[in-house]
């Protein structure tokens, strides 16, 4: 029962990216088309920062289920390294490294996350079955 938990908290965690890559790929293409969500929360920076309020979270209680289960704990570097990224993107991409850099390390940031959880979700299940 426990495996399936954790791996359910895999995916909800995986997913929050998926949406923050999503949204960095196609809100420059629903602009286009539909101008009037630059004015909504879905057009906003901050969009991004409130998603972070979920990654974070859903991260952190994803892969400590999963090292305590399997004992493996450098797959915390995955997310470390993924969240770190993606703060940097979210508070600091644009000022720095423009929008297309801030598209890109959001993409990465949401891609090494991802796999983070991918690993975890792999170890749990070598580990346990």
């Amino acid at each position: 029962m426990k495996q399936a938990v954790n791996i359910n908290y895999d995916k909800i965690a995986i997913s929050f990216s998926v949406v923050c890559a999503l949204h960095c790929l196609l809100l420059p293409i629903a602009v286009i088309f539909l101008p009037a969500i630059s004015a909504t929360f879905l057009g906003s920076e901050d969009f991004h920062k409130t998603l972070l309020y979920f990654v974070i979270p859903s991260s952190i209680i994803a892969l400590s289920l999963g090292c305590k289960k399997h004992g493996k704990y450098e797959v915390y570097s995955y997310g470390i390294i993924g969240i770190g990224t993606l703060l940097f993107a979210s508070f600091y991409g644009h000022d720095y490294l423009g929008e297309i850099g801030e598209i890109l390390f959001t993409l990465v940031g949401a891609g090494i996350v991802s796999l983070g959880h991918y690993k975890n979700q792999k170890l749990c299940a070598e580990c346990c079955s």
